[in-house]
C-alpha cells in the first residue's frame, strides 16, 4: 500500500515505531530545515549556503544543542537549545529551547513529549535552574505545552519585539 507522506499509512507507522532522541548530526540539516518549514510556513527558505554556514557554526557555540526525535529512520521533531550562564539563582544557568517542532504526520504519537523530556534532561545535566520554552500564541501549541504529561506550566508572561531585517 502506498500513501503520500503524512497519510494514514505514515501515521500508523509513526504510532508503532520506536521514538529515539539524539543530537542532530551534521548531515541532518535538510531534515531540520523541513521541520522549520512546517513551523514557519510563511518564511522564505534560507539560501543553502546561508543555512550551511549557520548549521556549521551552531555546534561551536558553548551550551548549544540541537536534539532531534527520530521515528523509525525519519527525523520527526527537533528543538534548538542553548544553556545561558546566569548571575542569579546561585549562578545556575537557564536552558532556552526555541523552535520546538514535530512533523505534522507524527503529532499525537508521543514525539513531542519525548523531545520535551530530552530538553528538560539537557537542562538538568547542565545544572540549570529552569528550562524556558517560548511558545507561539496558538491554542494547539499551548494545549500541548500545558499538559501535565509534559511537566510544563504556563508561569511566565513575556514581551517581544521583532526586529527588521538588515537591508
Amino acid at each position: 500500500m502506498s500513501t503520500a507522506p503524512g497519510g494514514r499509512a505514515d501515521r500508523s507507522q509513526a504510532r508503532r515505531a520506536k521514538i529515539t532522541v539524539r543530537a542532530a548530526e551534521e548531515s541532518g540539516l535538510s531534515a531540520v530545515l523541513a521541520l522549520h518549514g512546517e513551523l514557519n510556513p510563511d518564511d522564505p527558505p534560507l539560501p543553502p549556503a546561508s543555512a550551511a554556514a549557520v548549521w556549521a557554526a551552531m555546534p561551536a557555540q558553548q551550551g548549544r544543542t540541537v536534539p532531534v526525535a527520530v521515528v523509525g529512520e525519519a527525523v520527526a521533531g527537533t528543538a534548538d537549545c542553548i544553556v545561558v550562564p546566569n548571575l542569579t539563582r546561585g549562578g545556575r544557568a537557564v536552558l532556552f529551547a526555541e523552535n520546538l517542532v514535530v512533523a505534522a504526520a507524527c503529532r499525537r504519537r508521543g514525539v513531542g513529549r519525548r523531545l520535551t523530556d530530552a530538553v528538560v534532561r539537557l537542562g538538568e545535566a547542565a545544572g540549570c535552574y529552569k528550562v524556558q520554552l517560548p511558545a507561539a500564541d496558538d491554542a494547539y501549541v499551548h494545549t500541548f505545552y500545558f499538559c501535565e504529561a509534559c511537566g510544563l506550566t504556563g508561569r511566565a508572561a513575556g514581551f517581544r519585539r521583532s526586529l527588521a531585517r538588515p537591508e
